[in-house]
C-alpha cells in the first residue's frame, strides 16, 4: 500500500500529474485511486489502511449507490412473500426519503456521521416513528448489500445501535391509560347496552370486546374457524388492507380463544342472517369480499359510542381506533376477578393477544398488572431487621 505521484504528457505534449493510491483489500485485490492532491491521496491511503485492517473496506469500483442496493432488496423482499402491504411501505421508504436524499451516493461513501446527517434531514420532514422506520429500511438494505458482498459494513445499524444506548436520545413510550387509550369496564358496559337490533353490529363488537382480535383477524374471520359447541374461535387467517386473505400476522398469532357465551349466542343469531359468500367470512362486506376497516370504524365503531354516550368534549368517539378493543380485552385479561376480569397470568395474557413474545406484552401491559398488598410484609420485614 502506498502513495506514489505519476507524471504524463497529453497527445499535445502537455504535462500532467497525479498521486494515485495503490492498496490491496483485504480480498486480496488490487486498486488503483487517482487524486489531484497529495494530501487527498495521503488522507485516502490513511483510510483506506484503517478499513483494509479492519476488514470493512469496500472499494469504489465495487460499490454500487443506495437507490441501486435498494432495488435489489426490494427484489428480495418480494421473493421473500412478504405482504404485500407491507412491501409497499418499504417501497415509500425508498422511494420517497431514501432515494432523495442519500440515492446517488455509493455504499463505499456511507460512513456513522453520513447517516446521523441523514438522519437529522429526516427530522425535518416527518415523526420520530417515521424517521426511525426509515431507518430501519435503511440497515436492511445495507445488511442485504453487505450478505450481496457489495459492502463490508452497516453503518445504519451502527448508528441504531448507538441511539439504543445513549439514553438522552431514546424517549420513554406513554403508558397506555384506562380511560384515555383503553375503554373503561363502565364505558364498555354503556356500549354493550345500546348493542341491539338485528345485522352483524351486535356480534361483531361483542366479538371484538370479548375476543381482542386484530381488526385485521376480525375481517378474515371465517365460520369454519368458530367451534359454536365448544364456545371457541380459532384465528388461522387475516385480511390486509387490500382484502387480501392470507396467513396471521406471525406464527404466535395463530391461536384459539375461548368465547363467552353472550359471544357465542350473538353468533348464533348472526349466523342464521349472515349473507353467504364464498370464502365463509363471519363479517364479509360488499360482494362477499372482508369489510373494509373504514366501515367497521364507520358504521359500527363510532355510532356505539356515540350511542352509549362513550364521546369526547367535541361529542365525537372517544375512542377514534378499534384498537382500543384489543386493549380493553388486555385489561380484561389481567384485571383482579373481584373487579370482573379473568386475573390470567402474564404467559397466559401473551397466548390470547398473540403476541410474539411474553416481553411485547409485559412491555405493553405490565403496568396493569395488580399490585400485590405488600404493606404487612414490609411490616414484618422492618421489625426483624430492628430486632438484629
Amino acid at each position: 500500500m502506498s502513495v506514489r505521484k505519476r507524471t504524463w504528457k497529453t497527445n499535445r505534449g502537455e504535462a500532467r500529474s497525479a498521486f494515485v493510491v495503490d492498496y490491496t483489500d483485504q480480498l486480496g485485490e488490487r486498486h488503483l485511486e487517482t487524486f489531484k492532491r497529495k494530501r487527498d491521496a495521503e488522507t485516502r491511503h490513511a483510510q483506506v489502511a484503517v478499513n483494509v485492517r479492519a476488514g470493512i473496506h469496500t472499494a469504489d469500483s465495487r460499490s454500487i449507490t443506495v437507490t441501486e442496493a435498494g432495488q435489489l432488496w426490494l427484489k428480495s423482499r418480494e421473493a421473500a412473500g412478504i405482504e404485500r402491504s407491507t412491501l409497499d411501505g418499504y417501497r415509500q421508504h425508498l422511494d420517497l426519503h431514501i432515494t432523495p436524499l442519500i440515492g446517488a451516493t455509493k455504499l463505499s461513501a456511507l460512513t456513522v456521521p453520513f447517516v446521523r446527517t441523514f438522519e437529522d434531514r429526516l427530522r425535518h420532514e416527518g415523526s420520530a416513528a417515521m424517521v426511525k422506520k426509515v431507518l430501519a429500511s435503511l440497515s436492511s438494505i445495507l445488511s442485504d448489500a453487505q450478505d450481496r458482498g457489495l459492502v463490508a459494513q452497516n453503518v445504519a445499524h451502527q448508528r441504531r445501535a448507538r441511539n439504543k444506548k445513549g439514553s438522552h436520545q431514546t424517549r420513554q413510550k406513554r403508558l397506555l391509560e384506562v380511560g384515555r387509550d383503553i375503554p373503561t369496564p363502565a364505558e364498555i358496559r354503556a356500549i354493550i347496552a345500546r348493542l341491539d337490533g338485528g345485522g352483524r353490529h351486535r356480534p361483531f363488537l361483542l366479538t371484538a370486546i370479548f375476543t381482542g382480535l386484530r381488526a385485521s383477524e376480525l375481517r378474515g374471520l371465517r365460520w369454519a374457524d368458530i367451534d359454536l359447541a365448544r364456545n371457541e374461535l380459532h384465528v388461522r387467517q387475516r385480511a390486509d388492507r387490500f382484502h387480501t386473505l392470507g396467513a396471521p400476522k406471525s406464527a404466535t398469532s395463530q391461536r384459539c380463544i375461548p368465547l363467552l357465551p353472550m359471544v357465542v349466542n350473538a353468533l348464533r343469531e348472526w349466523r342464521l342472517a349472515c349473507p353467504h359468500n364464498e370464502s365463509g367470512l363471519v363479517f364479509p362486506g360488499s360482494k362477499g369480499r372482508p369489510i373494509t376497516l373504514a366501515t367497521i370504524i364507520e358504521i359500527n365503531w363510532h355510532p356505539a359510542q356515540i350511542a352509549a354516550g362513550v364521546v369526547a368534549k367535541d361529542g365525537r368517539a372517544k375512542y377514534p381506533g378499534l384498537h382500543a378493543l384489543r386493549h380493553f380485552y388486555a385489561s380484561w385479561c389481567i384485571n383482579r376477578r373481584a373487579d370482573g376480569g379473568l386475573e390470567l397470568p402474564i404467559k397466559v395474557v401473551q397466548g390470547r393477544l398473540g403476541h410474539a413474545s411474553i416481553q411485547m406484552t409485559a412491555d405493553r401491559y405490565g403496568h396493569l398488572f395488580p399490585r400485590q398488598d405488600d404493606g404487612a410484609e414490609l411490616a414484618a420485614a422492618e421489625q426483624a431487621f430492628l430486632r438484629n
